[in-house]
């Protein structure tokens, strides 16, 4: 595939954006050659992925293609800004096909500045049930469900951001004594149903766990506050960095704040009425999140509300005008406000040291899709 061609599709599946719903329709040999070319540049590329910050991190994307687009309109489209997707792009939701071409095709273009790692999703014998399979069968056909599977069998499965951030989908694992065994793992490969693969795909922080525990996933383990104080000392790391669970904010911190969850699909399967995240590392290696709120989720006080009013009930044109008026102050004055949790992993003499600015979170009328808003003390 040329250049030109790569931006044709690039562009194509971008043309979509602020059309919640609306499919792209790529031929079938369009998607195909997207596989087999970031299969070869994932094969070329280690399993341990060595990277550089500034980079920006995000989590399951699970289908939410519309929320996709979002992310990159407010963390900027490559090669404006470097990235690193932890897996999970298919199931759940509605646009899988749409969800991996571009992140497919933004790998070939980009290969040096744009980065996936494998989630347990990203697996056959999963993709088969919850929902990728069957997308892929009713659009094209299962000989295109292969194809992404061959391709899929190849992803990285972890990467080392300045050797001191450690991100992988899943977790830890009790068979992890050296990274070397992260860098030595077969590709391609399917997903084992135990082991260190597993693991790393699978395994989930609890904070109902001390050592390692069983999974009410029926597969992998957990793992207590005091398996990541172990880790990190061992490897002489500063925090894990992880996808593969639902959380309220879009991240979450764990054993304090030495992991971090992070979860990129706000209002995920539109049941949690979760928000989505995206942590930005900087040179310095601090570290902020950018806060995606639900598309779908109905402003306060009813402003901008699409309600009627009541029948019988006269329009109050003026009041209706000064509240209006008065919200949109409040509005303004809230949105200043907004404030996101910031960490510092800076060395020093003394090590990294961890400087937290403010963690304030003021909810505006408006329901903004995403605050950038980020002050280091």
């Amino acid at each position: 595939m040329d250049s030109a061609a790569l931006d044709d599709i690039i562009n194509r599946l971008l043309e979509v954006k602020g059309k919640p719903g609306k499919q792209v329709q790529l031929s079938e040999s369009e998607i195909k050659q997207l596989c087999l070319q970031s299969r070869e540049i994932f094969l070329q590329q280690p399993n341990l992925l060595d990277l550089e910050a500034p980079i920006k991190i995000c989590g399951d994307i699970h289908g939410q293609y519309s929320d996709l687009l979002r992310l990159f309109e407010y963390g900027g489209l490559p090669p404006k800004s470097n990235y690193l997707f932890l897996g999970d792009y298919v199931d759940r939701g509605k646009q899988s096909l749409e969800t991996i071409c571009l992140l497919l095709a933004y790998k070939i273009k980009y290969p040096e500045n744009f980065f996936l790692l494998r989630g347990n999703h990203e697996c056959a014998s999963v993709n088969r049930i919850y929902g990728f399979y069957d997308e892929c069968k009713r659009r094209f056909n299962v000989r295109l469900w292969k194809v992404f599977t061959d391709s899929f069998n190849c992803l990285p499965i972890a990467a080392l951001i300045d050797e001191k951030i450690l991100c992988m989908h899943g977790g830890l694992s009790p068979d992890l004594h050296s990274l070397d065994q992260i860098r030595n793992l077969n590709r391609p490969t399917d997903v084992p149903e135990t082991g260190l693969l597993c693991d790393l795909l699978w395994s989930d922080p609890s904070k109902d766990v001390k050592g390692w525990g069983m999974n009410d996933r029926g597969v992998s383990y957990t793992f207590g506050a005091d398996k990541v104080t172990e880790f990190l000392e061992k490897f002489d790391l500063d925090l894990v960095c992880r996808a593969h669970q639902v959380v309220e904010d879009g991240y979450e911190f764990f054993a304090d704040r030495q992991l971090v969850t992070i979860f990129s699909a706000p209002n995920y399967c539109g049941e949690f009425d979760n928000a989505g995240a995206m942590m930005s590392v900087d040179e310095t290696l601090m570290c902020s999140f950018q806060i995606l709120k639900p598309a779908e989720k109905k402003p306060k006080f009813g402003f901008g509300s699409t309600t009627t009013t009541k029948p019988g009930t006269p329009q109050m044109k003026t009041k209706t005008i000064l509240t209006l008026v008065l919200l949109f102050i409040f509005a303004v004055v809230s949105w200043c406000e907004n404030r996101m949790t910031s960490i510092s992993l800076r060395r020093s003499k003394k090590g990294t040291t961890f400087s937290e600015t403010f963690d304030v979170r003021i909810e505006s009328v408006f329901s903004l899709p995403m605050c950038e808003v980020s002050k280091e003390k």
